[in-house]
């Protein structure tokens, strides 16, 4: 495949998952086949992906941010608890051969299927986030989440969104806003990690991230914009693509 081909298929690829990602999750289920697709091993690619959302998370916050949809104060307090996990999950992707990879993504999968469509608590839909009851349940999630995000990436969008929405019980705008900061704090130091251990390939990274951006950008006025039913659409296409992906059909 010619260079520039390869640069037109990340850029492209990249937009559709920045804006599957912001809504729901799964967008690596994309990005990460294409960066295979283009030559990369399995382990540079995992470490590639990562330039492409750290760069269409920050965007996607600053678009939140934008239309007055940000409580930074719980966000941040949530992304710390990430952070521990995710630095042990970039270690251990580092390591780990590629047929574990796989087989650990294809079981954890099928739980945050089952998750997403557990019947949801009354009351869920509270937007005031910072006067609502929290649970101390979501902090060893977050942690869990942070090593699962930092070890492998894919489908992270839909554990937060499960942790999110039944431990916070808050409505799916709100669920986006907080996931978006959490995932930007956490992949700051899996990067590094990735970059240290020469996992990157900065060209490609960069061409996918600029794609990633784009639509994390154009993601976070969908999910004010169009609100919990344009997520639940954009949710379920997510979760038939990653289906798809793990039974080998696309």
């Amino acid at each position: 495949m010619p260079e520039y081909l390869k640069w037109l298929l990340l850029f492209g690829v990249g937009s559709i998952a920045g804006i599957i990602n912001v809504n729901a999750g799964g967008g690596s289920s994309l990005t990460l086949p294409a960066l295979i697709f283009i030559g990369l091993d399995g382990a540079l690619a995992n470490g590639t992906n990562r330039i492409g959302i750290l760069l269409q998370t920050a965007t996607a916050v600053s678009s939140f941010r934008q239309q007055k949809f940000h409580r930074f104060r719980m966000s941040l307090t949530l992304a710390l608890f990430t952070l521990p996990g995710a630095v042990a999950g970039a270690l251990l992707s580092v390591r780990i051969s590629n047929e574990w990879f796989h087989r650990i993504l294809g079981m954890v999968m099928i739980g945050i299927v089952i998750s997403l469509f557990l019947p949801k608590p009354k009351g869920a839909l509270s937007v005031d986030i910072e006067n609502h009851r929290k649970t101390w349940l979501i902090y060893p999630a977050m942690l869990g989440i942070g090593f699962y995000g930092g070890f492998i990436q894919i489908g992270v969008g839909f554990l937060l969104m499960a942790a999110l929405y039944h431990l916070l019980r808050i409505s799916l705008v709100h669920v986006n806003m907080h996931k978006v900061f959490i995932v930007c704090l956490y992949t700051i130091p899996a990067l590094v990690i990735f970059v240290l251990t020469g996992h990157v390939n900065w060209g490609y990274g960069l061409c996918l991230a600029g794609g990633m951006a784009f639509g994390g950008w154009c993601g976070a006025r969908i999910a004010v914009k169009g609100g919990e039913r344009i997520i639940r659409i954009i949710l379920a296409l997510a979760i038939l693509i990653m289906s798809m992906k793990i039974l080998n059909i696309i």
